[in-house]
């Protein structure tokens, strides 16, 4: 059989069978290492994402052979540190992905040897505490709690001894606690009348994610306010938690389907109504649209939470087919330049938040598409702090360059990272949402 170099097809992903006792083999899961990385050894086209394949790369030329037999396979591990997931090497530089016979899915190997790695030794303290977000966020907003919590994080003693005590970088700009969270104070308008169109339910449920709920409530205010002004009925899921992506990134499946049981029957139930599902975070969105489902393949639930999930922006652009939206902007926004996160290239729905941005008159928008290096926890660890500044600095001068009014991202974090590294030259920081409700002029 003749083996092409690439395929021309739409990559396709198979289901995670993490149920399965080999899934966690090691024997096997080093076979499939050593396999896929003499792939990417013969490729290389990945050099340029993160540090997983510079790494990668550095053991095998560094080695006694030059080749991938010169590598110490307990030295894989280094490699799999490396990786936080972005998917970016799946689906935009990949050329083996399935169905190419080959059948490279890199980060769902990556993810399979962190989730073996978790089940033999847990996580440390620090991983743990950082990827328990809504634990973290409820402790963290309780009144007089979060003001000490929002000043330590700014003070230079108390971050060298959270770095010494967590590893968390002394040098990481952190994200502050809202004193009022999203849920807490969010009134969303439900008295319209829905209007279907021919792409989009005319009602919507808003799952406010973590990040929204305890971090950066104006993002969930701003979303409901664009549905408002455009007289679309939208209420709030019923029972909410974290939607697992961190723990995925941790390796940690048993936590993720501890999750998944909390907030699919809440999800399914609202789909099951009619509605769209919206989230205004890409990783939580993708969460839903694409982990869940390869993990639980077989759960009608989990399926129809997929089918209904959107991006607020895909949401919104959609409406606009359908002649649904208004567009009376009132007021230009001048030079944005926009980032586009990884976790939303990978929907693969097009740049729909630019496509938005670009409605508003006297508005241009200076888009890049390129990770921002940061992921949620990755790079506030000591550890891979650097890295995440490295494989940022493309963005920061990308992002700086056209000398915008605005930098937005449609991730928060990304925002925040971009913000910091961007240094010296202070430019406004503003969630796309918030763009556009400032355009509204609401």
């Amino acid at each position: 059989m003749t083996v092409r170099e690439g395929s021309l097809e739409a990559p396709t992903r198979h289901p995670i069978d993490w149920r399965a006792p080999e899934y966690y083999d090691d024997a096997r899961i080093e076979k499939e290492l050593e396999r896929v990385f003499e792939i990417c050894h013969g490729c290389r086209r990945c050099v340029n994402l993160c540090t997983a394949f510079p790494r990668l790369f550095d053991l095998i030329d560094e080695g006694q052979t030059g080749e991938l037999d010169g590598v110490p396979k307990p030295r894989y591990q280094e490699v799999v540190d490396q990786c936080y997931l972005c998917d970016m090497c799946y689906m935009t530089k990949c050329p083996y992905v399935p169905p190419h016979p080959w059948n490279v899915d890199f980060p769902h190997l990556m993810l399979r040897a962190k989730a073996a790695g978790f089940r033999k030794t847990g996580a440390k303290f620090r991983d743990r505490l950082l990827s328990g977000t809504d634990v973290l966020g409820k402790l963290a907003t309780i009144p007089v709690v979060v003001q000490f919590v929002n000043a330590a994080n700014r003070n230079g003693i108390a971050r060298r001894a959270l770095e010494g005590v967590l590893g968390v970088h002394r040098d990481r700009v952190l994200p502050e606690y809202a004193s009022g969270t999203f849920r807490g104070n969010a009134r969303p308008a439900s008295g319209f009348t829905p209007r279907e169109g021919k792409n989009t339910p005319g009602k919507v449920a808003v799952f406010g994610t973590c990040y929204v709920n305890y971090n950066a409530p104006d993002i969930g205010h701003d979303l409901l306010k664009i549905l408002g002004h455009n007289e679309i009925p939208a209420v709030l899921v019923g029972a909410e938690a974290c939607c697992g992506m961190p723990k995925l990134e941790l390796g940690d499946l048993e936590s993720v389907a501890r999750l998944k049981d909390i907030n699919i029957p809440a999800l399914a139930a609202l789909a099951r109504a009619g509605y769209a599902l919206l989230t205004p975070v890409p990783s939580c969105t993708l969460m839903f649209k694409q982990e869940l489902p390869l993990m639980f393949p077989g759960d009608a639930d989990v399926k129809l939470v997929a089918e209904s999930m959107f991006d607020p922006f895909e949401y919104l652009v959609l409406r606009h087919r359908d002649g649904l939206l208004k567009t009376d902007f009132t007021a230009s926004l001048g030079a944005v330049s926009y980032h586009v996160p990884c976790h939303l290239r990978v929907q693969n729905m097009g740049q729909k938040t630019r496509e938005f941005l670009e409605m508003v008159p006297g508005t241009t928008v200076h888009t890049v598409e390129r990770c921002s290096g940061h992921d949620g926890t990755w790079g506030v660890k000591t550890e891979y702090f650097e890295n995440s500044m490295k494989i940022g600095r493309p963005v920061f001068r990308q992002m700086a360059d056209p000398g915008p009014a605005y930098i937005a991202s449609d991730c928060p974090i990304a925002t925040r990272h971009i913000g910091q590294g961007m240094g010296e030259m202070k430019v406004e920081q503003r969630h796309p949402l918030t763009l556009i409700r400032m355009a509204y002029g609401l």
